[in-house]
């Protein structure tokens, strides 16, 4: 049964290791969360390890100039693992074909096509019209606040083809501070519903926990699964995610599930109950919001 905490530093000692998830959780799209910085801080201080994992189709610079933007410090945080890298890694091994049409926003998903330096001989990935393309990368929705509906001529065109989709962000969707917008997984997951194939990299997929795990052992720390707490407000991404790597998990109940478990500083402990019932989730743990 999941237990409803006060603060992260009920439970901190437990862990050597966290993967946290950024939006809804750090940031809400705008601004950083003062509280979350402060307990990450505080966890990093008595020794603890932060990586944060993110659907965000960024590479990791890109989330790192963004977490800066937002008014994250750097001393909240140990490494970044993104949706984005482990699909990019893909892409250029030739997952979805060389010639391929983008989904998404140029301004801000252009990174996502920059090279890779640990791929050896990447594939030449060159972005082409649709009637041209083997295969599709999806970094988001080109309006995020359409139905991702709007779509379907050209998913259903595409599916007759036979081209593979690649989904950079598996969320569904995401709140930018008070407006909530359509992401990539909301494409992919409707591809898939019109009998298109699609490749997902993020959470709750093992690739970004993969990429999470090497992250660790970069910074020289091996740390087990029992010591590992996943920490975030996706039900089917985080919460999901974290029970297939056996790992703990804190679910953040103030983020995206904020109506449904009439969350004001704690969750109600019956609406929890019952939003993760629905979910078929079961998070070791839960708190309105991170602090």
């Amino acid at each position: 049964m999941t237990q409803i905490i006060r603060s992260l530093a009920d439970i901190q000692s437990r862990y050597d290791a966290m993967f946290v998830d950024l939006w809804g959780c750090v940031h809400d799209g705008v601004r950083a969360m003062p509280d979350a910085v402060a307990a990450l801080q505080a966890y990093r201080a008595a020794g603890g390890v932060v990586v944060l994992v993110t659907n965000s189709p960024k590479p990791r610079a890109g989330v790192q100039q963004q977490l800066s933007r937002f008014g994250v410090p750097d001393d909240a945080w140990d490494a970044i693992a993104t949706s984005g890298d482990s699909a990019r890694a893909a892409m250029f091994q030739g997952v979805v074909g060389q010639k391929v049409w983008f989904m998404g926003e140029w301004e801000r998903d252009a990174g996502f096509f920059e090279p890779m330096e640990v791929i050896d001989d990447p594939v030449k990935i060159e972005r082409v019209p649709l009637e041209q393309a083997e295969g599709i990368v999806c970094c988001g929705p080109f309006d995020p606040y359409a139905d991702p509906a709007v779509n379907r001529p050209q998913f259903l065109y595409a599916k007759q083809k036979g081209l593979k989709l690649l989904c950079a962000n598996p969320d569904i969707v995401v709140d930018r501070g008070e407006q909530r917008e359509w992401c990539a997984g909301a494409l992919a997951q409707l591809y898939t519903e019109m009998g298109g194939e699609s490749y997902y990299f993020g959470k709750p997929h093992p690739p970004i926990y993969d990429l999470a795990r090497r992250r660790l052992a970069a910074l020289g720390r091996e740390v087990g699964s029992a010591s590992i707490l996943a920490i975030g407000d996706g039900a089917q991404t985080d919460i999901r995610g974290a029970m297939g790597e056996d790992i703990d998990s804190l679910f953040i109940s103030g983020g995206l599930a904020l109506k449904e478990t009439r969350t004001t500083h704690q969750p109600e402990e019956s609406a929890l109950k019952d939003y993760l019932e629905r979910e078929t989730v079961n998070p070791t743990y839960a708190i309105g919001a991170l602090r």
